[in-house]
Parts: structure tokens; sequence; C-alpha cells
């Protein structure tokens, strides 16, 4: 049998977290190993070439002024920003649903979402209750409430009669941006980004190599892959929660952390990139944004890269992926387009290219943007990641203490995995220097 690879730490997953640590490690001077299931680094970040032979961003894309760690990044790579949101008119749909304007209608439904801020996550008065149920108690105009459901189903990619009134409060809290989130997009693309990071990582980047196996003892970690072992002092898990619980961990983890990676589950979204000759909806004052109310969880907006690239983005999240997704491809493609030639007219059902991206049941992230706890029990479920196992650690977006479930999330969660392993392997004997690498791991 082969002796396994040492190294000092093991990084399971490329995406933005596992990049992010691997390069706090690396600055750190802490010999790793990443491990990516994929033949691709980004998670649920990618990229794909359309039709047109033109590369655009398939998962996660935009950022906004406050993402501080996405916008260093972006700034050191030398990338370029592009506007995410467009002037002019946006629209409400279906027609006749709310008479109200868009200003009117968001500044209500926020008002929806600041009540809710309003509440401590352990508020006994919330117990129990799903986001829908809490919000059929209160006085808002019909409008509002399907304003706020939209946004919700839409960001959360899970339906609200389920999900948690206490964890839409813990986790919205720390969401402090106080421009829209979808301000800017990359010219080059999101995933470039990941990319780019993974290019200064070497041969300590492995693809194609899922871990399927990883065994804790009191002296090392030893991780399964198919093709290959390795062994290590620390382990950093750098994938969702409920991609997280399908390794097999030996011995089995303890009752209350397998209990916290089984409480979470995967968002539903699916996306599509919408390529037109011109953005011929800005002739009549549209900004290309739709604010579609029913059914909620679709949302449209004006992602062209440049003047000669006018693109839609279409956005099905949430309950509504659940009737979508067994109709195929196809079908969701027409429907999207169907909806679009309702708000923006006839031009919008016949685009040069649509490009769909179905994150549904994605096998190496589960779905998208983020995994949520549905279990309306499971209130300490982020703590005990957070804290982990000895040897080890946790990190993903959802774990974040800021933007969790964003591209930031995952940074500032990868940056935190990696900064609890350097605490741990690289200042000993009380020095206040870090201990050589060679003399701190062999």
């Amino acid at each position: 049998m082969t002796a396994p690879v040492a190294t000092g730490v093991v990084i399971v997953g490329a995406g933005f977290a596992g990049l992010a640590a691997a390069h706090a490690l690396k600055e750190a001077g802490i010999d790793f190993i990443v491990l990516e299931a994929r033949d691709r680094v980004g998670g649920r970040v990618e990229s794909m070439v359309n039709g047109l032979g033109e590369r655009l961003d398939t998962g996660g894309q935009y950022f906004c002024d406050g993402m501080d760690s996405v916008i260093g990044l972006a700034r050191a790579y030398g990338k370029s920003w592009r506007p995410g949101l467009f002037g002019g008119r946006t629209l409400i749909q279906p027609p006749g649903f709310s008479t109200a304007t868009t200003d009117d209608l968001f500044t209500r439904s926020t008002a929806i979402r600041d009540r809710i801020n309003g509440f401590d996550p352990g508020d006994p008065s919330i117990a129990g209750l799903s986001v829908r149920a809490w919000l059929d108690t209160q006085g808002d105009a019909d409008d509002a409430k399907a304003a706020f459901l939209g946004a919700i189903e839409g960001l959360w990619c899970q339906p609200t009669d389920r999900l948690p009134l206490w964890y839409l409060v813990s986790n919205d809290r720390r969401i402090t941006n106080e421009v829209p989130e979808l301000q800017y997009f990359l010219g080059e693309t999101m995933h470039s980004l990941a990319e780019d990071m993974a290019g200064g990582l070497g041969g300590r980047l492995r693809l194609g190599m899922p871990a399927r196996r990883i065994e804790r003892t009191p002296g090392d970690v030893t991780i399964i892959t198919d093709a290959q072992t390795f062994s290590a002092r620390h382990v950093i898990v750098a994938v969702p929660p409920a991609t997280a619980r399908r390794i097999d961990f030996v011995p089995p983890l303890p009752t209350d952390l397998a209990a916290a990676l089984l409480a979470w589950e995967s968002g539903r979204v699916v996306k599509m990139v919408i390529r037109y000759d011109r953005p011929f909806w800005r002739d009549s004052g549209l900004s290309g944004s739709v604010v579609f109310l029913d059914p909620p969880g679709l949302y449209a907006c004006d992602s062209s890269p440049g003047a000669t690239r006018a693109t839609i983005t279409f956005f099905v999240g949430g309950a509504v992926v659940d009737d979508w997704h067994p109709l195929g491809r196809d079908a969701m493609r027409a429907k999207a387009l169907a909806q679009l030639a309702a708000a923006l007219g006839p031009q919008a059902a016949t685009p040069l290219d649509v490009a769909l991206r179905d994150w549904t049941g994605d096998y190496w992230s589960g779905g998208a943007y983020s995994d949520t706890i549905m279990d309306p029990e499971a209130t300490s479920a982020e703590d005990v990641l957070l804290a982990g196992a000895p040897r080890l650690n946790f990190a993903c977006s959802e774990l974040s203490p800021s933007y969790p479930g964003y591209i930031e999330g995952a940074i500032v969660a990868g940056r935190a995995a990696a900064g609890r392993v350097i605490a741990e392997l690289g200042y000993r004997r009380e020095r206040s220097e870090p201990v050589p690498v060679k003399e701190r791991l062999y």
C-alpha cells in the first residue's frame, strides 16, 4: 500500500472558503494540500461558455460596497468592475397585482424585514415559527407581504413556510450592506477570480479528488480519496454543511456535531443568463429589473457587461423551483422567456442565447446560493459547527460572522478557519514568533 502523502493541513474544497484558507496558510508558512472533488475550483461560483462563445458567470456573481474581502481580492488581481443595476424604471409583475410604485413597495416590504430584525433570535415569542407563519399574523398589505416573501425565497432559496424565523433573524443581521447587493459584478467573471487564487497554489491543489473518509486519531488526521490518501495535523472541511455530512467520519462525529450537520438543507435555484442583440428595454426607460410578486422567488435584472452584450439574468429561487425543475431545461427556458415577454415586451421572447444552470440537487454543492438551517429546534447548529472537533475545522459561507451565504462570507469564514489552525500549529513554547515550519510539523 502506498504511504499517505504527509502535509500540515488538508483543506477539503476549493471554493472561495477553501481558497481563502489556503492563502492564509501559505502566508503563514504552513504546508497544506487542497482537495477538490470537481475538475474546477470555485464551488458555487463557476462560469461557462454560452452558445455565442462568451464566458459568463453561472454561479455566484455579485458583490457590493461593504464586502471588503471580495473587493480587496478583485483589486489585487486587477479585475474590472461592472454595474450590477442600471438606471430606469423597475417593473412589478404580474400587472395589476399592485398599484404601488416600486419605491413605495420596496419601502413597505423593507419595513417588514426591519421589523423582523428587531427580534432576538432567541426570543421565545418566535420560537418554532416559520417566516410565513409569522407574516400571516401581520397587518401589512398583500403586495408588501408578497414582495417580502419573494425577496426571502429569492435570496434564501427555500420555501418560507418552512424557513425558521429565528434563523432568518440571525442570518439577516449579519448582512450589513447599505447599498443593493447586486451593485457590482466582475467583467472577467467572478469565477476568474477563483481561478486566479488557485493559480497561486501550484501543486498543492489537487482537482478531481473528493474526500470520501476522514479518520482522526489523537496525533493526526487521515483523509482518503478515490486515488490517494493524505495525512495531516489538521483538516479544514470547506464545503457546505449538507455536503460535509456525506463524508464518512471515523470515529463517528460527536452526537451534537453530527446533529448540527443534519440541520441544514441546500437551497434551490435556477439561473439563466439571457443574451439579446441590444438592450431594447432601455428604449422604454426600463432598467431591466423585474420584481415578480406572483409566483414569489422570480427576479430579473440587466447584467450587460458592455454596450454590445445586452444581457438579462433571470433567477428562479425557493419553492417555485419545485414546480419548474421537474419540467426540464427547455420548459424552464420557455417559462422564463414568457415571463420576461409579459414584462419587457415581445422582443424578450426571442433572445440570441439562453445559458441555464440548474443548481437544484447539485452533487458537490447540494444547491445554491447557500445551505440554510431548516430545523426550527437547531438553534445551536452554527455554534457547534464552528467549534468543530479536535483537528477538525469547518469553514463555509454559512458560518461567517459577516455576509453569510455570500462570496464575502466564504472568504471571511475560510480565513477565520485558517487562523484557528495557525494558532494551533504556529505558536508554541510561549514564543512570540511562529515556530519554523519543519520544526512545527515534523
